[in-house]
């Protein structure tokens, strides 16, 4: 026996734009928060590094859930949104049995998650010892258990480096951190990160061919771009990076997907092309910083409490899209007449190093907006573009593009 309610709003995830968005719905009436795990606060919850506005990652959680808890949400974990029974009626299931929940908005706050190594087509058996940096923090962090004694990273961006933080912390050798990209992605922020590149072993230009190992790992097939292999000795190994974000909820309720980031399309109010349907957080762009999807959680609750209040959905928006080099943009539309893009300006990210890039905005033809970026645009790194233009986009014309002018490396 299913049974059935109302409430005012509801957001799916607990993770930081969930959690932001209901600290800043008191005043929206009955909000109500579900979250599939058993614990509230996303990644960070096992993220116990610093970076989280002077706190770590367990800290900033619990910020979260009180500022969350303070202005009144109900929030429930170990509860999983199963389907859509209608645009604003969603069916859950959790230890107390089956609900039929409908709300005036949903706001979708599922979060990214890394491709793990069967999603990466990497060939070999399946023995212990292989991680994503989610499931390393948590062997780590949450369970109290060691990885292994020898591991290899495959991945050079940030979230790679926390991953060999993780590692080094738990007493784990690190043979090598592999990328296929020409260099390392992770800025160089202070001494201790330097010394730490120093310390690890890096292979560029490179991808993993194969697993050894039955029952443990033993080791990986290295190969190189010119085609030479190489096994480096190893008991496990951790894959790094390769976000995607968790839209499986948004793809069955049939909201629109934007192809570059592989997220629900949005545009600067965090309105979906389904009314009264929002999205936040790193649903949108794989994975930002904590901080950063926490921030965006505040303004979609503005853009939701201006929804309950009367304001109308967009009947039209303009798509916004890339080209080659750059692999997407974030928001994905433009409403005419509607605000500015969060923070006033657009999120890019690029499949290739590009060095001081010339970033051209047109439309039909038509430039909006010239921009030189001051520094190297670096793959599994963000950066903005202002969007100062938006106002000069016609509403009656065509798709905005972004490009890239510039050599790559």
């Amino acid at each position: 026996m299913r049974s059935e309610r109302t409430v005012d709003v509801l957001v799916v995830g607990a993770g930081p734009a969930g959690l932001a968005t209901a600290a800043r719905l008191a005043d929206a009436g009955e909000v109500e928060v579900l979250e599939r795990e058993a614990r509230a606060g996303g990644i960070p919850r096992h993220c116990h590094h610093g970076g989280f506005g002077q706190r770590t990652g367990p800290q900033y959680v619990r910020k979260l859930t009180g500022e969350a808890a303070r202005a009144g949400a109900r929030l429930r974990t170990s509860v999983t949104v199963t389907g859509w029974a209608g645009p604003l009626t969603l069916d859950t299931t959790s230890a107390q049995g089956l609900e039929r929940i409908t709300a005036r908005a949903v706001v979708l706050a599922t979060g990214a998650r890394e491709r793990p190594r069967s999603a990466r087509l990497v060939p070999g058996s399946r023995p212990a010892g292989v991680f994503t940096t989610g499931e390393l923090q948590q062997t780590v962090h949450l369970h109290g258990r060691s990885p292994g004694t020898r591991a290899v990273v495959i991945g050079a961006e940030p979230v790679a480096y926390s991953a060999v933080r993780t590692l080094l912390g738990a007493g784990v050798e690190i043979a090598a951190m592999i990328t296929g990209l020409p260099r390392h992605q992770a800025a160089v922020t202070d001494a201790a990160d330097t010394r730490l590149r120093r310390r690890v072993p890096l292979l560029t230009d490179a991808t993993v061919a194969e697993l050894l190992g039955r029952e443990r790992l033993s080791g990986i097939v290295v190969r190189h771009a010119d085609g030479r292999r190489a096994v480096i000795a190893c008991d496990t190994v951790v894959f790094t990076g390769d976000f995607v974000p968790d839209h499986e909820l948004a793809r069955r309720g049939g909201v629109l997907l934007d192809p570059g980031t592989r997220g629900p399309a949005v545009d600067s109010a965090f309105r979906t092309a389904e009314p009264g349907v929002f999205a936040a957080g790193n649903l949108l762009h794989g994975a930002e910083p904590a901080l950063y999807a926490a921030r965006e959680g505040g303004l979609a609750a503005a853009a939701v409490l201006r929804h309950l209040e009367g304001a109308p959905w967009p009947a039209e928006q303009i798509p916004v899209r890339t080209e080659d080099p750059l692999g997407w943009v974030a928001p994905q539309r433009i409403t005419p007449g509607g605000p500015p893009p969060p923070y006033g300006r657009f999120l890019l990210r690029t499949t290739r190093f590009l060095v001081r890039p010339h970033l051209v905005v047109h439309q039909d033809g038509r430039i909006l907006h010239r921009q030189r970026l001051a520094h190297t645009a670096v793959p599994n790194r963000s950066f903005a573009v202002s969007g100062s233009w938006v106002g000069a986009v016609d509403p009656r014309g065509g798709t905005v593009i972004f490009t890239a002018e510039q050599r790559s490396i």
